[in-house]
Order: structure tokens, then C-alpha cells, then sequence
């Protein structure tokens, strides 16, 4: 498998980086069906949705592309490190614009796929775009929720007042405050009280030589994140998810919520063709890397893409 091609491409008032990640037998006079593929919250697109989905979804034959979000990676975007739900589903629009510029790609053959909160971004992108013609979630997680409910301790109008603080005072010229969604270190959040799962084992991902990478900075900017707190990406699912969709997670829950919502978006999704896969004994993040999970993720996803791309 060869390395991905890095690209760019105009996102609204900045560039987007980019991944493409193309089959080992590719031939540009072909066409082929493409792919989406969208990192976690606090992630980029060298992790789980590159160098595991993307990678093994081109050697399936897919072109695929894997960006970083906006104001986050090697993506343009200032000020750095927002996390907007609106934006990041944006992104994956923008990252089909591109898509459908090359003359290899057949854009009546695009899909999207997403990791952890980029599960959740995909299912509204593919709500919101119909060029998506089917979509998987990978352990996805609504951010919306995650930040009315355990990221803001279930006090989400506090939060949002400190937010307003925090956003006032930078305006003002106050440094921007730039927080970091985990613990330094797995001995560190033990030491610091921390018992859930899912804060333990993205630590154990993120932080160390298993996951950690340049651009994954796990981090965010406190005083814009009050753009989660009223989004919920599942909104209208009922309507407006019509196609084709895909949801894998395991039946271990942890505190960022992908068992349950997983099953959410499964009984709310309004498409005909839709598949539940709960993966026993598995975890959220084994799922971002570990052979086994991912390889019984992947008897889900080959065929899905198989059938409706």
C-alpha cells in the first residue's frame, strides 16, 4: 500500500488538509466510488480515520479521503482548536466538493464513514447531503449531547455562563483558554479519581505511542464550545436520514456515551436499509485500532459499501 497523497482544497475563508488515500491498483482513467472518512473530536486525520479506516477502505478498492477538521491539524482556521458541530459537518460537505472535481471519482458512488464523534458528524453530514449515499458510524458520539451532559457535570447553562466569561475576557485580550479534554498520562487521571472507562482508555490512546501524533492535540477552546450546547446531530433523523446506514459500536459503555447513542440514531434514522452491529466485549476505543474489533467491524462495513456504492 502506498502512502496517501496529501492535499488541499478550499474550505469556507481557509484551506483544508487532507489525506487521499487512493487503491493499489489505481488507475486515473477508471472510475471509482469514494469515501468520507472523519476523525474523532480532538483527533486528526492521521489517526483511526486514516491510517486504520481509510487505509483499509482503499485496499478495497475506494478512494477515500480523510481531512483534518477546520481550526484543528494542518487545517486553516483561526482561532485554533474549535470544536463547532455546525463547521465540522460543513467539512465533510466541503470534503465531497473535492471529491467530486476528480475525474476518477464516480459522484454518483460516495459514502462516508466517521470515528467516535466523527460517527455522529456523519450521520448529520449524510442528513444534510444527499450526495452521501450510504454512511457508517464508527462508535459514534453526539457532541452535542456529550457537552449538555458529562462535559459540562450535567450543569450545561453554568457552563455556558462561564463560557461567556471566557469568551468576553478574550475579546478583551485575555489568553485564550485552551483546554485539554484529558489527563496527561492513564497514572495520572487514576491518581486524579478518574474511573471511567472511556477517559482511561482514550488517555491510553491518545497519550501514548499506540495513537498519539503530531496533530492530535485532544484539545479545545473553552470559550467557543458553546456552539455544542444546542446542536444535537440527530435532529430530524426521522426526515432526512433516508439512506443507507451503518452503525458498529461495542456493549461496553463508557462515559462518552456511543452504546447509547448508537442505539439512538439506529431506532431514529429514518432509512429503510439500516443495520445495527453490537460488537460483544468490545470497547469505544478498541475499536479505533484493534485488529480484532476492527476486523469484525470490517465484515460489517465491506459488504455495506459493497451493496449500496
Amino acid at each position: 500500500m502506498s502512502s496517501p497523497k496529501h492535499v488541499t482544497y478550499k474550505n469556507l475563508a481557509w484551506d483544508t488538509a487532507a489525506d487521499l488515500y487512493l487503491p493499489p491498483d489505481f488507475d486515473e482513467n477508471n472510475k471509482y466510488a469514494a469515501i468520507v472518512s472523519t476523525h474523532p473530536i480532538g483527533s486528526c486525520k492521521e489517526q483511526t480515520a486514516g491510517n486504520i479506516y481509510a487505509e483499509r477502505l482503499a485496499k478495497e478498492g475506494y478512494v477515500v479521503v480523510a481531512f483534518d477538521a477546520s481550526f484543528q491539524g494542518q487545517s486553516g482556521g483561526e482561532p485554533r482548536y474549535i470544536e463547532d458541530p455546525a463547521i465540522r459537518v460543513a467539512d465533510i460537505r466541503f470534503a465531497i466538493d473535492y471529491l467530486v472535481t476528480l475525474p476518477y471519482v464516480d459522484e454518483k458512488r460516495i459514502g462516508a464513514i466517521g470515528v467516535c464523534g466523527g460517527g455522529a458528524y456523519t450521520v448529520n453530514a449524510a442528513m444534510t447531503d444527499h450526495r452521501i449515499r450510504a454512511a457508517v458510524s464508527i462508535t459514534g458520539v453526539n457532541f452535542g449531547r456529550l457537552m449538555r451532559e458529562g462535559f459540562s457535570e450535567y450543569k450545561p447553562v453554568a457552563a455556558m455562563e462561564a463560557m461567556g466569561a471566557q469568551r468576553t475576557a478574550e475579546a478583551r485580550g485575555a489568553k485564550r483558554n485552551v483546554i485539554n479534554y484529558l489527563p496527561d498520562s492513564v497514572a495520572a487521571g487514576k491518581a486524579a479519581g478518574i474511573t471511567d472507562r472511556d477517559v482511561l482508555e482514550a488517555t491510553e490512546y491518545y497519550k501514548t505511542s499506540r495513537g498519539q501524533k503530531p496533530c492530535g492535540m485532544t484539545s479545545g477552546l473553552f470559550s467557543f464550545n458553546s456552539g455544542a450546547m444546542a446542536w444535537d446531530a440527530f435532529n430530524h433523523a426521522e426526515t432526512l436520514m433516508t439512506q443507507p446506514l451503518l452503525v458498529v459500536f461495542g456493549d461496553l459503555p463508557g462515559g462518552f456515551g456511543a452504546y447509547r447513542d448508537g442505539q439512538e440514531i439506529y431506532a431514529r434514522a429514518g432509512s429503510k436499509d439500516k443495520e445495527m452491529v453490537m460488537l460483544p466485549g468490545v470497547t469505544h476505543y478498541e475499536l479505533y485500532d484493534q485488529p480484532e474489533p476492527v476486523r469484525k467491524a470490517f465484515e460489517k462495513i465491506t459488504p455495506f459499501f459493497a451493496k449500496y456504492l
